[in-house]
């Protein structure tokens, strides 16, 4: 290997690192400072340094601020800059916005913003706070990424915007979801903390409650789940909506309830079309309608019958739509390291956080200070040279009149007064009104002041303690100005009434109709199955009768059953629902059997038999299926490559089982001889197949009949004394025709001989 060859393995983990650092230190993830990405960063400093937008001025459109962005400090994709400018103007997203968004800046409702041509922009008073210090070198700079310019590494914020307006963001290996909090509260704790550099996250629960979203909501969180949080930097919490009830007013018969605030993050539209679909589908009887009459507040309004309960109207919305959420906390940020262009990525507590915040507010104070005072020395440095002068003003004429420039003048006034070149400059520019007696009095009278404020920023500089209570003021001075009330409620809801899924379902008897090509649906009478509804070329195969809070099982060609309640299947005149909608089914997977396992009609046989078309079977457990499964389904058989299930039935232990093949051969053997199997697996061979032969149809104690190519038909009785030995070819009917199918039984309408009290008809 010369040295010019790099391996491959070395190269891509080099290349893929430096991807990973440039998307954690560039663009995913904030820095605690500032609490801005870089995007967030560049946008609001191009506002304020370039396009001098502040509150006080025009609207800009969007396009500019955007193309200025991407242009100068961003080379990023103009959408990607547009979404992050949308989002600080949104007070839905942010909870303090920064931009004042003039036009359609989007909705609670989930509509997108008009696009940038269209809309105006301008900064909100409070981003000005972030901003206003950086003019006073109190921050780092940067080149931008082709070296035209300089920018800052950060912001002078004045407010813990971090923890303020929180973040979300995924890098590569990690992520970060800050939630928003109070203002006023986030304030009171970095007071606090300023005084008491000894306190915990825990001590700082006593001014920050929790996390106060911009949707307002209700936390539901106990002080041990957020002191475990806010200690950690890591956990869950839960979110939900506030309801309120109004009672019937004019000719209404029942009361409203009134969903008055939503979950941070999920789209008003998307929670009131999931009510919608919950009434359209009569998966909750007490809710009869919803009506959105959100203004610029939260209110949807939900009729409910007379008799309904509420709460567990309520308890049911929270736990089928999104009016009750997770948020995910994760204190992830870039924290400074030696290198001020380079932050480093860590989880932080809440101590930690506002640790970081306050040094940093400390190091740019200081530094305001130094500048400030530099400034004022400089000052002072002019004034001096105008006082040298004061007594000598005809000399000083004379001399530059008789100078032969002033180049001239300035080298001879310096010989002549002892001052420095700054001052001579300021002496020159002087203009003649200023050598007015009164002026002169004006620029004595500066002279004094600056050295007074000189001396007092000295005192600053020179004693900590002094500065810590600047940070204190200036911290409680924004809050006084832009804080406000919680907007997110706390409660841990001890006494709040559980979930029940059965308590919501109408308690009646009823059918579900399985076709075979997978349509579902559920008809509580059925007076002739031969007049309902079906797609054309498809037909009935099973008709399932239960109450509505009993189980319903599918079992399908991939060796999975899928369980629900009958009452999910949703009730229908016309063809129904395909059953791949209430299931997550693979490519190719369709149900070939199913059952009811309402007790009067569920099987009395313990176990199940599954044929595949290669001849395997094996039986397993109907006790594992009768509990409701997940979109996913459970196992019960592994079908190898090629391979599928035939069909599912009960099978008692003295059962006879007949299976037939396409090539017309028959296998009777008992039920026995077929394995249990307590975990998903290929099972025994019960009939061998050869070459091309596959199993088409099997039956349990009933008699087998076979349909052949040429319209012939054969019985296979289930009788002891044809009984052979499982694994064997079977015996051939006919050696020149094939079977096509295996003709089932008319399909016969049960009758439930009575109505299943509550709970009777769950397995």
């Amino acid at each position: 290997m010369d040295d010019t060859t790099i391996p491959l393995a070395d190269e891509t983990q080099r290349r893929y690192l430096n991807y990973a650092l440039s998307v954690i230190t560039s663009r995913a993830l904030p820095d605690v400072r500032d609490g801005l990405k870089p995007v967030q960063r560049r946008i609001l400093f191009t506002m304020f340094q370039d396009l001098h937008l502040t509150p006080e001025a025009r609207y800009r459109k969007c396009a500019k601020v955007v193309g200025d962005v991407m242009g100068n400090y961003h080379p990023h994709g103009d959408s990607a800059i547009y979404d992050a400018l949308v989002r600080m103007a949104q007070d839905f997203s942010l909870r303090y916005p920064f931009v004042d968004g003039h036009g359609n800046f989007g909705s609670l409702d989930g509509d997108s913003p008009a696009a940038y041509r269209y809309t105006e922009c301008k900064l909100q008073k409070i981003a000005v706070e972030l901003l206003d210090e950086i003019k006073k070198k109190t921050v780092d700079w940067r080149p931008n990424y082709d070296g035209t310019k300089s920018e800052p590494v950060m912001l002078p914020a004045r407010l813990p915007n971090l923890l303020v307006n929180g973040a979300q963001g995924i890098a590569v290996g990690m992520a970060t979801s800050i939630p928003p909090h109070n203002l006023t509260e986030v304030v009171s704790a970095c007071c606090a903390l300023i005084d008491d550099g000894e306190l915990e996250p825990k001590d700082l629960l006593k001014f920050i409650k929790g996390p106060d979203f911009p949707t307002g909501g209700q936390l539901v969180a106990s002080k041990r789940d957020l002191k475990e949080i806010y200690e950690t930097g890591s956990g869950t919490l839960k979110l939900r909506g506030e309801w309120k009830v109004e009672e019937p007013k004019g000719r209404k018969q029942s009361p409203t309830l009134v969903i008055t605030s939503i979950p941070y993050g999920p789209t008003k539209q998307s929670i009131v079309e999931k009510i919608g679909e919950i009434i359209r589908e009569r998966k909750l009887p007490h809710l009869t309608d919803v009506l959105d009459q959100s203004t610029t507040d939260v209110r949807i309004e939900c009729e409910i019958k007379k008799e309904a309960d509420p709460a567990l109207v309520m308890a049911y919305l929270y736990k089928n739509t999104s009016l009750q959420t997770t948020v995910q906390v994760n204190l992830t940020c870039l924290v400074p390291t030696e290198n001020p262009e380079v932050g480093r990525p860590e989880r932080l507590n809440l101590k930690a956080c506002l640790r970081y915040f306050l040094d940093f507010r400390f190091e740019v104070v200081t530094r305001r200070f130094r500048f400030e005072l530099e400034e004022l020395d400089r000052r002072i440095h002019i004034l001096d040279g105008f006082a040298k002068i004061y007594d000598a003003l005809d000399e000083v004429l004379r001399i530059i009149r008789k100078s032969e420039g002033k180049h001239d003048a300035a080298e001879k006034l310096i010989k002549r007064f002892a001052l420095d070149e700054d001052q001579v400059e300021a002496i020159l520019e002087l203009k003649l009104y200023r050598l007015a007696r009164l002026e002169i009095l004006l620029i004595q009278k500066e002279l004094e002041e600056k050295r007074k404020e000189a001396k007092r920023l000295e005192g600053m500089l020179k004693s900590e303690t002094r500065r810590w209570s600047v940070v204190k003021e200036e911290l409680e001075s924004i809050a006084k100005e832009y804080g406000d009330k919680r907007k997110t409620k706390i409660d841990a809801l001890s006494d709040e009434p559980e979930f029940d899924a059965s308590a919501f379902i109408v308690n009646e008897d009823t059918n579900v109709i399985l076709t075979r090509d997978g349509w579902v649906k559920r008809q509580r009478e059925i007076k002739d199955l031969a007049s309902t509804r079906i797609r054309e070329g498809d037909e009935v195969v099973a008709v399932l009768p239960g109450n509505t809070k009993a189980a319903l099982a599918f079992f399908t060609n991939f060796g999975s059953a899928y369980s629900c309640r009958i009452a999910d299947v949703p009730p229908s005149t016309g063809y129904g629902d395909p059953v791949q909608k209430f299931f997550k089914f693979k490519d190719g997977e369709r149900v070939v059997s199913a059952l009811s396992l309402d007790s009067r009609v569920a099987p009395k046989a313990e176990n199940l038999i599954a044929i595949s078309r290669s001849g395997y079977g094996l039986r397993f457990a109907l006790a594992s299926h009768t509990e409701l499964s997940t979109r996913t389904g459970r196992r019960f058989a592994r079908v190898q490559d090629g391979d599928e299930i035939v069909g599912v039935k009960p099978a008692p232990d003295d059962g006879i089982l007949c299976v037939a093949t396409e090539a017309s051969h028959a296998l009777t053997c008992t039920v026995a001889e077929v394995n249990i199997l307590s975990n998903p697996g290929r099972g025994v061979t019960v009939l061998k197949t050869q070459d091309e032969d596959r199993v088409i149809g099997f039956t349990v104690d009933e008699t087998l009949v076979i349909e052949s190519e040429k319209g012939k038909t054969e019985e296979v009785k289930p009788l002891k004394r044809n009984l052979v030995a499982r694994g064997g070819k079977g015996g051939q009917f006919w050696r020149k025709d094939k079977v096509v199918r295996v003709v089932g039984k008319p399909i016969e309408i049960p009758v439930l001989v009575e109505a299943a009290k509550d709970g009777e008809g769950e397995k």
